[in-house]
């Protein structure tokens, strides 16, 4: 943590006084959000008031995203509107906190002098120093899930935040593809301006704090952090450190835990989720964790996003196949189809290999639902290259695609090679994948039409009142496209996070829409 002066602790935890208001603005992934929401639970555990209105906040804390030049720049813009609450409205303090902090933590606090402190991602504890809040005496502990009863007693943040495993009796692991790639400079950031020394070891458990800020319906559980990937574009190793799992009692406690408030669906999220408990000696982690989840009977949906290619194995699929509970849905970003590509961006795999893989996973799993994700105009892509990856989606036939401009990322392998491909024509194999996409979309879709769904309302939609949303086990929140319901039938008061028959009858580009039986 880094903050300018050093604050005195604010009296609103006194019960006699107003209540210090805290608002959070969340950038990028679900793995951030997480991030933001253990510390709102920390704040809120220690008297603090969360709120959703910058314009009503005593303090506002901006996470940020540092992935890509869009995710930088959102990040950048979101802070300087921040700063103008400081100026000109109630704010009295501005916290910069995520991954943006890690990257360029000297550089943030030069160029906008308006930021009272910053946190990196292995920082999260230091919130409290950050806003000036004397922890509470009278705090469930400050690691005890929000509205939960804890179940044994709590160690220090400092402790618990050491890792979730030594909490727990086991001592700091990794796995060996991590402590190779740290002594071939995977994880080297001695040339980031201000960046510490350390790399961050930060991993939530089960007696950590949280307040939601999904639908109460729905949550994310981070199951592990960090990554030991050698990715050549990618950054994420410097700014999240070696991967590290919780473990599986302390994935099951939480989702429990969670259950009991009113969840309905837990997704499942890390850097590499299909890497679970490796670090631990765990062989086929994710599918022992999978096993027990299955078991919850408050759970409805449960769903594992971010998976690595040569991680999904046979075990892993039998499970998903055999439990009612678990969402036949796989989040496989591949990157790239074309074998040259894949070993330019040090990742391995062909688009042979994919092929016999995806062949495999739907004839294990039926019904299954497929996302990926690919990188167009990664240096030295040919044109060549870009049709093999064209060519491939044809032939695999994705429920859900994303498709990323290659951004050129200081600090990246990929920084330093040649054959870098003009933004121009980055745009537009970007344009012509998606184009390609919507096609095999429309009519994946409209296999749709006629079929009994399970739905769960999710709530009117931002659209039109005269229409609700809805998701089913094959759509993940916020990156898949919707079902929209245009007739509840016999149901009166429609509830949101409540589960419904309904039958499709209307297929769009990525949407859907059907009645309730």
């Amino acid at each position: 943590m880094s903050i300018k002066s050093s604050p005195a602790p604010i009296e609103s935890t006194s019960p006699s006084a107003p209540r210090l208001r805290i608002g959070f603005v969340s950038l990028g992934c679900p793995k951030n959000l997480v991030d933001s929401e253990v510390m709102m639970g920390i704040l809120s555990t220690n008297g603090a008031e969360i709120t959703a209105r910058a314009e009503d906040a005593d303090i506002i804390v901006v996470n940020t995203c540092s992935f890509i030049d869009t995710a930088k720049q959102e990040s950048v813009d979101t802070i300087l509107e921040m700063v103008e609450h400081k100026k000109h409205g109630r704010a009295r303090k501005l916290i910069v906190t995520g991954c943006l902090v890690e990257r360029y933590r000297d550089e943030i606090q030069k160029n906008i002098p308006e930021i009272d402190a910053v946190l990196g991602t292995g920082e999260l504890a230091d919130i409290l120093a950050a806003a000036g809040i004397a922890p509470a005496p009278s705090a469930p502990g400050p690691f005890t899930i929000l509205n939960g009863a804890a179940t044994h007693p709590t160690a220090s943040a400092s402790q618990q935040l050491k890792s979730g495993l030594e909490s727990a009796g086991h001592p700091p692991a990794s796995r060996p593809e991590g402590e190779a790639r740290e002594k071939a400079g995977r994880f080297a950031r001695d040339t980031w301006d201000g960046a510490r020394a350390e790399l961050p070891s930060y991993l939530y458990d089960e007696n950590t704090p949280r307040v939601l800020a999904t639908p109460r319906h729905s949550a994310y559980i981070k199951i592990a952090e960090g990554c030991d990937h050698p990715c050549a574009f990618c950054i994420i190793p410097q700014l999240r450190g070696k991967f590290r799992s919780r473990t599986i009692a302390s994935v099951v406690t939480e989702a429990r835990r969670l259950a009991a408030q009113g969840v309905r669906e837990i997704n499942l999220i890390g850097q590499d989720t299909t890497c679970f408990g490796e670090d631990l000696g765990i062989q086929d982690g994710l599918a022992a964790l999978l096993e027990q989840l299955a078991q919850i009977e408050e759970i409805r949906w449960v769903r594992f996003l971010y998976a690595y290619p040569n991680k999904v194995t046979p075990r892993l699929l039998e499970v998903l196949a055999s439990h009612p509970r678990l969402c036949r849905y796989i989040d496989l970003p591949l990157q790239h189809a074309s074998s040259s590509v894949l070993k330019r961006m040090k990742r391995g795999g062909s688009a042979e290999i994919f092929l016999k893989l995806i062949a495999k996973m739907r004839e294990t799993v039926p019904e299954l639902t497929l996302r990926t994700s690919f990188i167009v105009g990664f240096p030295g892509e040919t044109e060549d290259d870009f049709q093999q990856l064209c060519a491939f989606v044809t032939a695999a036939q994705f429920d859900w695609l994303g498709v990323f401009a290659y951004s050129d990322e200081e600090g990246s392998p990929a920084f330093h090679l040649s054959g870098k491909v003009p933004p121009k024509e980055i745009e537009r194999r970007r344009r012509k994948l998606m184009q390609l996409q919507k096609r095999i979309s429309r009519q994946r879709r409209k296999q749709w039409i006629g079929r009994e769904i399970e739905v769960m309302l999710e709530g009117p939609s931002e659209e039109t009142d005269l229409l609700w949303e809805a998701r089913t086990p094959a759509h993940a929140p916020e990156i898949d496209g919707k079902v929209f319901i245009n007739d509840f039938g016999e149901h009166d008061s429609p509830k949101a996070g409540n589960f419904y028959r309904a039958i499709v009858e209307e297929a769009h580009d990525y949407d859907l829409i059907a009645r309730l039986l």
